[in-house]
């Protein structure tokens, strides 16, 4: 059995994937650098428990098709596990669903100083985080998919571009539509809150 390849955070993630396919072993070094990232991308969306089997999922998809990771589209192989953990999550939307759902009814954890801010805060979020749910909810799958990329996965247009296999144009449009009816949905309760 051959050791994967020496390699630093110099390496390419292109060079790693070309390399994999001689050595297999060598994929590991990419599991190491974006494991963390792409499940707490999954756990924000479906829960940690789930989150568990799709990380692992995505990385072993990634495996088995390795020799289509096209590094012409980019090099980075970060935006391309996004979009296969994405497409995983479609395939779990129903529960997806049900969480958002189980979200709306749950306390806010906060992270404030002080107790008063503390309280104040958890009550404006408790207060806002049904219709938020609500809104998320009623956004079309795609627009859903370009929130989450991007807030949660911290993803720039482009590389949200090249996860979803769409135009950074189209990702643009979308968010923006997004959070056009997110704002919409969520601007009564938010103006009601800041005058409280």
């Amino acid at each position: 059995m051959t050791a994967p390849p020496e390699t630093d955070e110099v390496t390419s993630d292109a060079e790693l994937v070309a390399s994999s396919m001689r050595e297999p072993e060598g994929f590991a070094l990419l599991y190491d650098r974006y494991f963390d990232d792409i499940h707490r991308y999954l756990a924000a969306r479906l829960g940690r428990e789930t989150a568990d089997d799709l990380a692992a999922e995505t990385f072993l998809i990634a495996f088995r098709r390795r020799a289509d990771f096209d590094p012409a589209r980019g090099t980075a192989a970060r935006p391309w596990l996004y979009g296969i953990a994405t497409n995983l999550v479609s395939q779990h939307r129903r529960s997806e669903q049900r969480r958002l759902k189980a979200l709306g009814r749950v306390g806010a954890e906060v992270s404030v100083d002080g107790h008063e801010e503390r309280s104040t805060a958890r009550v404006a979020a408790e207060m806002l985080r049904p219709d938020l749910v609500r809104a998320l909810r009623g956004l079309a799958p795609g627009e859903r998919d370009v929130v989450f990329l991007s807030a949660l996965g911290g993803l720039g247009y482009e590389d949200i571009a090249q996860a979803l296999g769409i135009p950074a144009g189209t990702v643009g449009s979308r968010l923006n539509r997004a959070k056009a009816r997110l704002r919409r949905a969520l601007g009564d309760r938010t103006a009601q809150n800041e005058e409280a």
